[in-house]
């Protein structure tokens, strides 16, 4: 594993870290935990010298300062000097801090064996001989703690260039997914930390044996043995009886593996049954929930899926319609002034028309553009619009839209159809008429009104039953875009229609 791959595993150790932290504070507290138990493992040697044990002065203490000490040691080399090293920040300084903890550990192992194997001042001629046993015993006990350190920072990183590499490793093997390594890897270093902390020899083995069998229980169960389980008849039964089969198979040899390991049948044969109960009504129920859970999440996944795709079409169609009917009614605004025989308003028209359409072509096809170029499409509309208006004495437009300097997003082409629909249905050039435009924009807040006269239509007006799309699909679009974060309130009169809309960009 080359220098850049391990710097890319710790570029973003934060959730890593979380991970062997709590991973080791947990096996640190079930060691003090174990410290409760009255019968000391160290009573028997003491008996033997004749020695008067003391629970606290001779067990409790030493291996509390002891556990605490390790424990600190752990922490300070895995987040602080190993990342250091490998980065090589101040190597120097790091290799320094890893001899001073391995002297820190040897000496406060050997002062605190002087109290828990004090046994051991009966057995040689002088108190100087039995420190030196002692001491050389820390010494060497903090030497192999050094080592195992540096086994379980080999396995962790070579767990974590897998882990990197789990989508090509999946393509070979597909019960080995980016979980299952992560598991593979917490495993292996609780049985590490409950070696360093010398648990008891019996209960690392059982620890150790147990979860390894959960853990392969589970792979099997989820990726080949339920989904087989899942084309039966009954499911849950043809599964737990594939279970049981696989338990009583590996009964024997998961007793003669643990044979060696406890030197005594009795207690490997009681182990492998216990192993076999625990993974028959933990285990194996564990990984149906699961599977049976990751299955509705699918499904779920998919149906949000289809209801996105069709959220994304109904965008795209109601655009669609926004943007004819718009072209319309800029048409006729264009042939309407072309009449009047003024080239210089006509080409200041299609000008601004140029520029709506560039609008419509690039920033219309975007989920979110500045508001500013919003509102600037706005003015251009309006503008346009006032082209048509403005020569007669009997409309009134006013407008107070403020200028946006910060860079604040909205969804495009929202805002125009209040507008669009003030000038198709608030203007009349023979009937007075007015319009009032504001927006104002507060923080997070888009503050937007719309004020229009409004004017019986003719019997004979085409559209005098028709309420247009443009405000239907505005609706729409607010729904689909800004749910729960819009406000909406349209309110029409004998003489007026209002909108008021209150947006959180």
């Amino acid at each position: 594993m080359n220098d850049l791959a391990i710097k890319n595993f710790i570029a973003e150790p934060i959730q890593r870290n979380k991970v062997e932290f709590w991973a080791a504070t947990t096996i640190f507290v079930f060691a003090l935990f174990s410290l409760s138990v009255e019968n000391s493992p160290n009573r028997p040697a003491f008996e033997e010298a004749g020695i008067r044990h003391l629970f606290y002065e001779h067990y409790f203490w030493p291996q509390l300062i002891r556990f605490t000490v390790i424990y600190m040691a752990f922490l300070l080399l895995n987040f602080k000097v190993v990342p250091n090293l490998i980065r090589k920040n101040r190597i120097w300084l790091n290799v320094f801090l890893i001899l001073i903890t391995f002297i820190g550990v040897g000496l406060m192992t050997g002062i605190t064996d002087t109290y828990y194997k004090a046994y051991h001042f009966s057995r040689f001629e002088s108190e100087q001989a039995t420190w030196d046993y002692i001491f050389q015993g820390s010494f060497y006990g903090a030497f192999r703690l050094l080592l195992m350190f540096g086994f379980y920072t080999v396995i962790k990183y070579t767990g974590l260039y897998l882990i990197s590499n789990s989508v090509a490793i999946q393509s070979r093997y597909r019960m080995i997914t980016q979980d299952v390594l992560t598991a593979f890897i917490v495993w292996m270093v609780s049985v590490f930390i409950l070696l360093v902390f010398n648990i008891g020899e019996e209960i690392t083995v059982v620890w150790a044996v147990i979860s390894l069998c959960a853990l392969l229980l589970y792979c099997i169960s989820f990726y080949a043995i339920i989904p087989k389980s899942l084309a039966a008849k009954h499911p849950l039964r043809a599964y737990a009886i594939r279970v049981i089969l696989i338990q009583v198979v590996a009964y024997l040899p998961v007793a003669f593996l643990l044979l060696p390991l406890l030197n005594s049948e009795d207690a490997a044969f009681g182990i492998s049954f216990f192993n076999a109960l625990f993974q028959l009504f933990i285990t194996a129920p564990g990984a149906w929930v699961l599977y049976k859970r990751q299955l509705k999440g699918k499904e779920e996944v998919y149906v949000l899926r289809k209801e996105l795709g069709n959220s994304t079409a109904n965008l795209d169609f109601l655009r669609s319609q926004i943007n004819p009917h718009f072209l319309f009614n800029a048409l006729n605004t264009l042939y309407g002034t072309a009449l009047q025989e003024n080239s210089e308003r006509t080409a200041q028209g299609i000008q601004m028309l140029g520029d709506m359409m560039r609008f419509m072509l690039h920033e219309n096809m975007q989920q979110k553009i500045l508001l500013s170029r919003e509102t600037e499409y706005l003015r251009n509309y309006i503008d346009l619009q006032l082209l048509r208006t403005s020569a007669s004495p009997v409309i009134a437009i006013e407008t107070n839209i403020e200028d946006v300097l910060e860079q604040k997003y909205i969804a495009p082409m929202l805002l125009i159809p209040f507008v669009e629909n003030a000038f198709k249905h608030g203007i009349s050039l023979q009937q007075k008429s007015w319009i009032r435009i504001s927006l104002h924009s507060d923080r997070n807040k888009l503050y937007f009104d719309v004020y229009n006269s409004t004017h019986k239509k003719s019997e004979h007006d085409p559209e005098k039953n028709t309420s247009g799309i443009g405000l239907v699909n505005v609706k729409q679009r607010l729904e689909l875009l800004y749910p729960e974060k819009h406000e909406l309130i349209i309110r029409e009169t004998p003489e007026e229609f209002f909108v008021h809309l209150t947006l959180e960009l």
